[in-house]
């Protein structure tokens, strides 16, 4: 079984991760994909919240790479898998997410695509919910969409 888990560098995309690994069997997964996706119309910077503290000073977004910020990101993820049992990926690609992310599901076959819904980092400027909405309604596998839970140290 190969899952993609797809993160925005938000800690609910991190917390997606964590609840894949709650549940899944990892004698069944033998292949964990972890991605980013960078749009390349976004107006901000990849809005890594998983390794660094939040940018809140204009001048500071001069030094952000976008694509270091997504694979700082998607590291940060990889690292929830680690010891965990299936081989582990991690990709950057350009483009609308939702199409990337089902692009990759069809290139690779996946069997589950991970995502996280309500998320904040790059969620609330580009892929808010409709991303998991149009990925739920056009991904050729499963799409598991995690929300965050109410008082939960993600949910904000």
């Amino acid at each position: 079984m190969h899952v993609i888990v797809a993160t925005d560098g938000s800690k609910q995309s991190l917390e997606a991760a964590r609840q894949l690994r709650s549940f899944a069997d990892p004698a069944k997964v033998t292949d964990v994909s972890v991605v980013a996706v960078l749009s390349p119309l976004a107006a901000v910077p990849f809005a890594n919240e998983l390794s660094r503290p939040a940018v809140t000073d204009a001048d500071d977004l001069g030094g952000l790479s976008f694509r270091d910020e997504a694979e700082a990101a998607v590291g940060v993820v990889v690292q929830e898998f680690d010891g965990w049992g299936p081989r582990v990926h991690q990709q950057v690609r350009s483009g609308s997410p939702a199409t990337e992310l089902i692009r990759m599901a069809q290139e690779i076959d996946a069997d589950l695509l991970v995502v996280a819904s309500g998320s904040r980092g790059l969620s609330e400027t580009v892929l808010l919910g409709s991303t998991a909405q149009r990925v739920q309604h056009s991904a050729p596998c499963p799409v598991l969409v995690s929300r965050p839970r109410p008082g939960h140290p993600a949910a904000g």
